[in-house]
Parts: C-alpha cells; structure tokens; sequence
C-alpha cells in the first residue's frame, strides 16, 4: 500500500482515497450530539475548502481548549504533546502518514484512560484532530465531538452548542485567511 508522504500546503487531501471521493454536506453524524444543523452546515463549508494543511491546523487549534476538561491525571500526560509534534511534523511535510496514524492511536489512548465522560469525549475531541493528519474526514467529527462535551457539560442548551459553533466557524476563517499567505 503506498504512504502518502509529500503533503503540499495546497492539497486538498493527502489520503488517495479522499481525493477521489465526492463530499457531501452535511456529512451524517458519528455521534448523537443536540446540535444547530445550520452552523455544522457552514463550519462544514468552510472546512470542505480547507486544503488538507490547513484543516490540520484548525482541527488542533480547536482542539485545544478541550484539553482543559481531561481528568486531572492526564492533563499534562507526555502523550498529548507527543501527539501533537508528530501531527506538526506531518504539517511540515516531515513525517508519513503512518506515522501519524500511531501518533493518532496514542492519542485515543488518554480518551480509554478517562474515568468521566466529559474527560473521554474531550480527548476523542484530541485524537480526532490529531486524526485529521490522515483524513480530513476526521474533522467534522472532532468538532461533533466537542459538542458532545459541550452537550455534557450544559446539557439541553442550544445557547451554549451554538455559542461553540460559532468559536469553531471563527477559527476556521481565520485559518482559512491566513493560508491565503502561504
């Protein structure tokens, strides 16, 4: 099976297989989550016109104020930067898909390793982004994913889901007109 390993700043996608699938929106959901359709819609359409590289970096950014809801005994586990150097070696063009993928695995590891819920679904909310270094795909679920703990932590509040959703759209265009310099 051939690796991807040269991840131009301006692919779309890195993974062979995503580069001759069609997108859809919306993409269905993974998880059952409440949430604004609308919003997922247009953070979905922003992300879809993400080249690969880009996206990688708005899955981690956003990805980041989640570490703060991991137990206590995970927080500062050396996993998490681990995880977080190879997926900006794959950024920089600097390491294989394989490579991340592990990088990917060990990240799941914190969310089996959670002892409560919003604990778990924040660090899958981590290892989803790290993820994105292979498949775009991943993305939209590490977003869903952070709703799901929005939804744990202030449950039934629509207020608060969009609140985040919007968080996860500003991020996005701000990536998206930065990249215009790269």
């Amino acid at each position: 099976m051939k690796d991807e390993i040269n991840c131009n700043k301006n692919d779309f996608a890195w993974n062979d297989h995503e580069k001759k699938q069609p997108v859809k929106i919306p993409t269905p959901y993974k998880i059952k989550i409440i949430d604004d359709l609308s919003l997922r819609i247009e953070l979905e359409t922003i992300l879809n016109n993400l080249p690969q590289k880009q996206l990688a970096k708005w899955a981690i950014e956003n990805a980041q104020k989640f570490k703060q809801y991991f137990d206590n005994n995970l927080q500062n586990d050396d996993r998490i930067t681990q995880a977080e150097n190879v997926l900006e070696n794959r950024i920089n063009d600097t390491c294989n898909a394989y490579l991340l993928r592990q990088a990917g695995f060990l990240a799941n590891e914190l969310a089996k390793e959670s002892e409560t819920e919003i604990s778990k679904y924040s660090a899958r909310v981590f290892a989803q982004a790290i993820a994105v270094g292979h498949m775009r795909g991943h993305a939209i679920v590490s977003s869903d994913y952070a709703i799901k703990v929005i939804n744990l932590i202030y449950p039934n509040s629509l207020e608060h889901v969009i609140a985040e959703r919007e968080k996860q759209i500003v991020i996005a265009k701000k990536i998206s007109k930065s990249g215009e310099q790269l």
